[in-house]
């Protein structure tokens, strides 16, 4: 592992943001005639709208924190650029890319649903497709029909509310309650500098290090300190929790000589930690777990230890007395770490969200439809707009494409489903017809 792995501790870990999303619109086709010297009547040469860009995220190794996102929030691909005359499509738009940290978690913010799950460098996602061009009118010209006075709009791309969360991606994560020292063992053990003083919270966010022992290198994770209730978001609870998720296997460092303020003993800590976890995900209990019986330098009986072994051991718990502050023990822990983590299975990430994000949410409608006091339907909305603008509907070739407009975009369907009968008006801005079955 490069050393461009190893992070050191930052000033300030953002791990949860919410940012807004939007992808390029489509530009719209040309309605368009070829007009030169002589030539009067030419043939139809709109050109097609450019394609909108769009919205891209890539895990990036060398981030370490969503502290980017904290005052960017919005984020727009470019649009299509609508058709030109002589048959010129418009400019596509260019695309979005959002870079992310490794390890982060996209999340639809509306539905809480899982957009995307970024755990390798370099893996990248489209979260949002940019929209279609639409088809200038040199596209509908036929044998028959040669002078088509319509368009195709581009098509509008979506957007969305998202939720950005950085879980880190550690080998071994080093867990206990704060003040037992798992900021010195991650110090010694590592080439991490991670800031250390004697008071709760001290670690405010997690650090991570290097251990190059023992012919495999791995990464260790100093998860910040749990405290009662963190599983139901007391403290800092979630934002801690939620890095632990990754790890592979634990080292659970406990205070056998209990001077670090704890209002319990060091075997009612190992038990208040590992119900959190519980709570927390009952699958976090199912990983291997090191227990660090840290500060032995400061015991002067040593049955504690014996006694934390007698109930851990037959539970599948390793059991090893260390002391941070002066190195004891540490080759044996990092040693029983990586043997532990060449014999547990790697943990299975989510792979592909693609058929996700379609049905997130609904297509929103370009149109709407309502019943007036008069008993009458007025239909409304850009496109119809739009298509009224560039559509000759007083020719019978025009009305009858401006018909299929708006059965296959489902405005005939939601006149139905408003009760509208033979005979009944429909208006559409300055439009107005009858409609028969």
């Amino acid at each position: 592992m490069s050393d461009s792995s190893f992070f050191e501790e930052i000033s300030m870990f953002i791990d949860r943001v919410k940012i807004h999303i939007k992808g390029g619109d489509g530009g719209n086709g040309s309605v368009s005639f070829y007009r030169a010297k002589y030539i009067t009547h030419g043939g139809p040469d709109g050109g097609d709208g450019g394609n909108g860009g769009s919205v891209i995220f890539a895990a990036d190794r060398n981030m370490t924190t969503l502290m980017d996102f904290r005052y960017k929030k919005k984020f727009r691909a470019e649009n299509g650029e609508d058709g030109g005359k002589k048959n010129c499509s418009g400019k596509n738009g260019e695309d979005t890319i959002i870079k992310v940290p490794t390890g982060t978690v996209i999340l639809e913010e509306r539905s809480g649903k899982i957009m995307a799950d970024l755990t390798r460098d370099g893996e990248t996602r489209t979260i949002i497709k940019g929209g279609r061009g639409g088809a200038g009118n040199a596209r509908f010209a036929t044998s028959v029909r040669q002078a088509p006075r319509y368009a195709q709009q581009g098509k509008k791309a979506k957007d969305y509310e998202i939720v950005l969360e950085l879980k880190l991606i550690a080998d071994v994560g080093i867990i206990g309650f704060p003040n037992v020292g798992k900021s010195t063992l991650l110090s010694m053990v590592t080439n991490a500098t991670p800031k250390i003083a004697d008071y709760h919270f001290t670690t405010l966010s997690p650090n991570l290090g290097v251990v190059r022992r023992f012919g495999k290198d791995f990464v260790l994770a100093d998860i910040p300190g749990l405290i009662e209730g963190a599983s139901e978001g007391a403290g800092l609870g979630y934002e801690f929790l939620r890095h632990i998720e990754r790890t592979k296997i634990f080292i659970h460092v406990a205070d056998v000589s209990e001077t670090s303020g704890l209002n319990c003993s060091v075997l009612e800590s190992i038990e208040k930690i590992n119900d959190e976890l519980a709570r927390y995900n009952p699958e976090l209990l199912t990983r291997k777990q090191i227990i660090a019986a840290n500060k032995t330098d400061l015991l002067e009986d040593s049955s504690i230890i014996d006694k934390i072994k007698e109930i851990y051991e037959p539970k599948g718990f390793r059991v090893l007395p260390i002391s941070a502050a002066s190195n004891e023990g540490l080759e044996e822990l990092i040693a029983a770490a990586a043997t532990e983590l060449e014999n547990c299975a790697d943990i299975v990430f989510a792979e592909n969200y693609d058929d996700f994000i379609e049905p997130v949410i609904e297509e929103a409608k370009t149109f709407t439809v309502k019943k007036t006091d008069e008993g009458e339907y007025d239909v409304s909305g850009i496109s119809i707009e739009k298509l009224l603008a560039a559509t000759s509907i007083d020719t019978e070739k025009g009305f009858a494409f401006f018909q299929k407009f708006l059965k296959e975009n489902g405005v005939i369907a939601e006149l139905e489903n408003l009760g509208i009968a033979d005979g009944d008006t429909v208006k559409l801005y300055n439009v107005e017809f009858d409609y028969w079955k």
